[in-house]
């Protein structure tokens, strides 16, 4: 089957998605894959790029493509279907009005690709302006000034630029061509799966790494933006994550953790699979001996998020116990300073020599305890590297890392320095333990978070999808036509280059079933 991947080349650490891609395509060799890609830039690149060329890409950074904008009637219809869309983000009443604005802008779009250039005139700014301060609209963030308006106008139109994108034909490379959509990270890049689906029937299919609008409200909190701005943009997110989980035939987040987020947003529990995703690191062997020293090993980016604050006080009373233990912090800042910071900590709670800060990056545990004392544990992907490395670990107790590591670790409450020292104290001082948890770990991760078991979750995900699904959507709009799955025969497939008589028969085979379709 044709499948169309959806991703966007995320600001996001938790959203990059390229390397789980190229596994997922290396995987399934006998789909056909086209990559349409959102790029964050301002760089327009590769556009017209063909299948077998790379990626279809477009830019949602800088300013819009040149292109006249709408007339004056076709300028009334897209003010209306704005001002449809922009009620429903600041008017709590009008919340229903998000699909039919939206999904009205992409049908205006395709029309005649003024969208754009209508975005970005005054005529748009206007009505966000008249919207944003009309009576009843929510300015708890803040009453909008006229630099958030046109500060706003411009974020509005670059998230919602997919909805003109040169990809919604039935042709080659176009998404109506398309057996179903694979959108993953979520946020705008579901934008073009919405417009397939509305406009030529094509399911599609959600997978979520981090949730996209849980890092977009954790992103937005360091945004150089006015409080109603950020505001605006995140009802957006919001509005857009809630039509995207209603649409979606099927949703695969990679924990059950994102999948609980999922339901608090709104999403339907019988259309959720939980699929891990799959690191091709899973082969790669174990740690080498362990250090001569005990040593405690933490691992991460030196910020607030990961807390190392609290293994440091933790570490001081370790030492107490065992004078000879060692502390390395490994790991480059999240914040500027923030090293600088942990190291004033660790002078005043007289540590001396006994910790070690290195700038080198990487998930090998290399100590004999590994340890992680963040606040909010969303990705798995240290905690999967930890034990892949057959180390012991000991961990606080948030977010997805109770899922992750099982039984074969030790879990303590976060914020709680004098029970993530007593851990630390038990495993340094029980060899035999040590080993028993850091081979099963390994295994665990092996097990739950190799390439093959993930690749055939989507090999059957697809499977299912199509199954339920007619071949020919828009046999559902005509009454009294059953729509039928896999009504596109094989031969539908062949290419128009092959010749003479074959090409006729083919032709004919294919013209005949899609007319039984019908």
């Amino acid at each position: 089957m044709r499948v169309a991947l959806l991703t966007e080349g995320a600001r996001l650490p938790a959203q990059r998605a390229d390397g789980w891609c190229e596994r997922l395509v290396e995987g399934l060799p006998e789909h056909e894959f086209e990559r349409y890609l959102l790029l964050p830039g301002a760089e327009p690149a590769g556009s017209g790029a063909g299948p077998g060329s790379g990626p279809r890409t477009l830019a949602l950074g800088g300013p819009p493509r040149g292109g006249r904008g709408p007339g004056a009637v076709r300028r009334r219809h897209y003010a209306g279907a704005y001002e449809e869309l922009v009620r429903a983000l600041v008017l709590p009443r009008e919340r229903a009005g998000f699909a039919s604005g939206l999904h009205l802008l992409a049908e205006l779009a395709q029309q005649d690709r003024s969208l754009p250039a209508f975005l970005a005139s005054k005529h748009a700014h206007q009505v966000l302006e008249r919207v944003w301060r009309s009576p009843g609209a929510d300015t708890a963030a803040g009453q909008p000034l006229l630099r958030d308006v046109l500060v706003a106008g411009d974020l509005l139109e670059q998230c919602l630029r997919p909805l003109a994108a040169p990809w919604y034909g039935a042709g080659p490379g176009g998404l109506g061509g398309a057996d179903l959509c694979h959108v993953v990270g979520g946020g705008p890049a579901a934008l073009p799966a919405l417009v397939a689906k509305r406009l030529h029937g094509v399911p599609f299919v959600l997978t979520e790494h981090g949730l996209h609008l849980r890092e977009q409200y954790l992103g937005y909190r360091q945004a150089p933006y006015r409080w109603p701005v950020r505001a605006l943009l995140l009802s957006f997110f919001r509005l857009l994550t809630v039509e995207t989980y209603r649409q979606a035939a099927l949703l695969t987040p990679g924990s059950s953790y994102d999948r609980d987020w999922q339901l608090r947003c709104g999403a339907d529990p019988d259309r959720i699979r939980v699929v891990y995703r799959g690191t091709a690191a899973v082969d790669r062997p174990a740690a080498g001996p362990e250090p001569a020293r005990p040593t405690l090993l933490w691992t991460g980016r030196l910020g607030p998020a990961t807390d190392p604050e609290l293994m440091l006080h933790a570490f001081a009373r370790v030492r107490a116990e065992a004078p000879g233990a060692r502390l390395l912090v490994r790991g480059p800042e999240e914040a500027a300073g923030y090293r600088e910071h942990c190291a004033e900590v660790a002078r005043r709670l007289r540590l001396g020599d006994s910790v070690v800060f290195e700038q080198a990056a990487g998930d090998r545990a290399d100590g004999t305890v590994a340890v992680f004392s963040g606040r909010a544990g969303r990705a798995p992907g240290p905690l999967v590297g930890a034990m892949l490395s057959g180390r012991a670990l000991v961990a606080t107790d948030t977010g997805v890392t109770r899922e992750v590591v099982g039984p074969t670790g030790l879990l303590v409450p976060p914020g709680d320095p004098a029970a993530l020292a007593a851990a630390c104290l038990a495993l340094l001082g029980d060899e035999e333990r040590r080993a028993r948890l850091g081979a099963a770990g390994r295994l665990r991760a092996q097990e739950r978070f190799a390439v093959e078991p993930g690749v055939a979750a989507f090999r059957d995900v697809y499977l299912e999808l199509v199954s339920r699904w007619p071949a020919f959507p828009a046999a559902e709009r005509r009454a009294g036509v059953l729509p039928r799955p896999f009504a596109r025969p094989a031969e539908y497939w062949v290419s128009g280059a092959v010749s003479g008589a074959v090409s006729g028969a083919v032709r004919g085979v294919a013209a005949e079933a899609m007319a039984e379709a019908r």
